[in-house]
């Protein structure tokens, strides 16, 4: 799966504050994530993150 620094994820799972979108800061092996609703950031392996994304959002296009 093609994910980039800026890109915009939609979860199929919430964070504990709500929110279901997540800005990615850091790809790669882990992946460094900022939650859009508390900016809460962590980190998190790529094989747990690649089946819970629902949808990718970028800057002028947007890949299902």
């Amino acid at each position: 799966m093609d994910v980039r620094p800026k890109d915009i994820l939609t979860l199929k799972k919430q964070h504990p504050c709500g929110s279901n979108e997540m800005y990615v800061i850091r790809s790669g092996m882990d992946f460094r994530l900022r939650c859009m609703g508390c900016g809460r950031e962590f980190m998190i392996p790529r094989n747990k993150i690649e089946k819970n994304i629902k949808k990718i959002k970028r800057e002028n296009e947007q890949v299902d």
